[in-house]
């Protein structure tokens, strides 16, 4: 795009507006500009209040996506990508599930993640190609994030994720985006003028990190993740999981902390199973096969014993 283009396009962004609020911001003192910061920052949730509904329909489809096998995909650029990234890198520990389930992908790839690549966003072609580099299929689901809508990066992946059938979802924090016009879900969540005019990962990218937190958990939650509000597929892969898979049994059982380590060395450290075994008083095999009955939604198999 050429640069005129690009500052017209610019000049029309919510995103890129100056913020009222904040105009005097270099006058005050480090309370007063932390202050200011966080009475912008309340407008977030309500902004994401506002597009709940859309937020619920890309849960309904990722959870279908999951159900076929398939995979849900994070694309973006710079702070959008890290997100996506830090979102997709936290599913394994906390629910249990492979990598390979939740992917997050950032223009510039793994060394972008801690230093900006210059001019990778502005590159469609690599969207796609990125794309390509993981197999993504019509069984998969893309989620392309970007504060302003119009990232080419982003952009290029959908169209392709769109051209092959997949399902696509757009977030970003501008109205009637290119993005939101290619995606067959748009998640707009319109929260106003950055404090720091253009700077874009304060609240918007704010949003961006309470919207992809809502996608996993409430997915991960409705293919029988947690059992009451625990996390009963935690991967006890340090000392501070193995001490919360221990408290997580106890919580779900009310036993002791010492039946709550006998049970799980037996369920060779699965919390969930070991829940299942103490609250059906049934052995691992049993308890394996009921859940498995269940496909791993606990309180289903506990009515079902």
């Amino acid at each position: 795009m050429a640069e005129k283009d690009l500052l017209q396009t610019l000049t029309q962004l919510i995103t890129e507006q100056r913020n009222p609020n904040s105009s005097h911001i270099d006058q005050l003192s480090a309370l007063e500009i932390v202050q200011l910061m966080n009475k912008e920052d309340q407008a977030v949730p309500l902004a994401i209040k506002k597009v709940l509904p859309q937020v619920a329909l890309a849960v309904e489809k990722i959870v279908s996506v999951f159900q076929q096998g398939g995979r849900l995909v994070y694309i973006g650029a710079g702070t959008s990508g890290r997100l996506g990234v830090l979102d997709a890198s936290e599913c394994p520990p906390t629910f249990g599930v492979s990598s390979e389930m939740v992917k997050g992908i950032i223009a510039g790839g793994e060394r972008a993640l801690r230093c900006p690549i210059e001019g990778a966003e502005d590159n469609a072609q690599s969207g796609a190609e990125d794309l390509k580099q993981i197999q993504f299929c019509d069984k998969d689901i893309l989620v392309g994030i970007a504060a302003s809508g119009r990232t080419p990066y982003v952009i290029g992946a959908l169209q392709y994720a769109k051209a092959l059938g997949a399902t696509t979802v757009s977030v970003a924090s501008n109205p009637n985006s290119a993005m939101a016009q290619i995606a067959d879900i748009a998640i707009d969540t319109i929260v106003g003028e950055e404090v720091l005019t253009g700077s874009s990962r304060l609240k918007s990218g704010t949003a961006q990190k309470l919207v992809l937190n809502m996608l996993t958990t409430a997915s991960m939650i409705l293919i029988g993740k947690c059992y009451q509000n625990l996390m009963v597929d935690v991967q006890a892969s340090n000392q501070k999981l193995v001490a919360r898979a221990i408290r997580i049994v106890m919580q779900a059982t009310d036993c002791t902390k010492e039946q709550a380590e006998t049970t799980l060395e037996l369920a060779s450290n699965n919390a969930k199973l070991a829940i299942m075994m103490i609250l059906a008083n049934v052995d691992k095999d049993t308890a394996e096969q009921l859940l498995a009955q269940q496909k791993g939604h606990l309180r289903q198999a506990l009515k079902s014993e």
